[in-house]
């Protein structure tokens, strides 16, 4: 049969050839399996068929169980049963065996019921598949389109002669469509006729791709640029914090002033020997990124904290040790007249 059809279309094509030599025949193919994936539709229907089929499954794993179970008992009693009982618990597990093998072929077999819920399922997308062929062939001039997926042997498919992908558009181009206003629907005729040049012209493809790129890039940089300056921002309220930790410190009296002015005096210039002053080194600007940048800041920040209460609870340690001498300096004399 295949030879027969292969047969046919040869000779179509050298007729063809013969009858319109200054028009290119024009070939394409199309994979069903693929469309039928991603068309929405099919695929919420397949799942449900899925959960169907889980609890069929689930049906004849159960009867399973309870003939093992069955086996299993008439085993250990088998020793003390009557050779009637046996034949009799014997038939029993058969026929639950034979109904439990008639249930999955009713289910699961070649023609049974998943098969048939299956085929119903494609059968509605397949129409509409064939449609949107017809449609495309007669818009774009196609001679001859093929189903990949079919029982024809494809050796060798080009990509470019592939128009799942537009029948994949055009069937969401319907759904689509119903859900549409009017100006909804001017923006989606000006996209279709974008999408069906860039078919046509692969060259425009390869524009459409260059630009895409480009655009992913400029995204990118913007999203870069944002985080740089989130990045910026966060160490410039770091700063602040530590400044306003310090100034509350300073206010609150747990930091003495000459220790205050030693950590954050700039360091002063040293005289030499000679009678010149000699300017401290500069230290060169590093380059890091500003998120290193905060967090040494507020490393910084928290080992700064971390003195000032060390030296606030030192400078109350000192405080109370002061107290307790004045009081026991006032109680001398006390004791002395006594």
């Amino acid at each position: 049969m295949i030879k027969q059809f292969l047969f046919i279309f040869l000779a179509l094509i050298v007729a063809n050839t013969s009858q319109a030599q200054t028009r290119t025949t024009r070939i394409g193919y199309i994979d069903m399996e693929y469309i039928l994936e991603n068309v929405s539709d099919y695929k919420e229907a397949t799942a449900q068929l899925e959960l169907k089929a889980q609890k069929w499954k689930q049906e004849i794993e159960s009867k399973k169980i309870e003939i093992n179970k069955l086996k299993e008992s008439l085993k250990a009693e088998k020793a003390l049963l009557t050779k009637e009982l046996i034949d009799e618990r014997e038939t029993e597990i058969k026929f639950l065996e034979t109904e439990m093998m008639d249930y999955q072929q009713k289910q699961f077999g070649s023609d049974g019921n998943l098969m048939h819920q299956k085929a119903s399922l494609a059968k509605p997308i397949q129409d509409q598949v064939f449609t949107a062929v017809q449609d495309i062939a007669e818009a774009k001039n196609y001679d001859f389109i093929f189903d990949k997926s079919s029982d024809l042997t494809m050796l060798f498919s080009n990509k470019k002669f592939d128009i799942s992908d537009q029948v994949i558009r055009v069937l969401n181009r319907t759904d689509k469509r119903e859900q549409l206003t009017k100006k909804q629907l001017k923006d989606q005729e000006v996209k279709e006729s974008k999408e069906n040049a860039i078919d046509e012209n692969p060259a425009m493809a390869d524009r459409q791709k260059a630009l895409d790129e480009k655009k992913a890039a400029r995204e990118k940089l913007i999203e870069d640029r944002r985080l740089e300056q989130e990045a910026k921002k966060k160490e410039y309220d770091d700063r602040r914090k530590a400044i306003q930790a310090e100034r509350e410190a300073k206010k609150n009296g747990t930091v003495s002033e000459p220790a205050k002015s030693a950590e954050t005096a700039k360091p002063a210039e040293t005289s030499k020997t000679d009678g010149t002053t000699a300017k401290p080194e500069t230290v060169p600007a590093t380059t890091e990124p500003a998120v290193d940048k905060a967090a040494e800041r507020q490393k910084l920040y928290e080992q700064r904290k971390k003195e000032l209460e060390e030296r606030r609870k030192k400078i109350l340690e000192e405080r109370e040790a002061a107290k307790k001498a004045k009081e026991a300096e006032t109680q001398k004399p006390n004791t002395t007249n006594n």
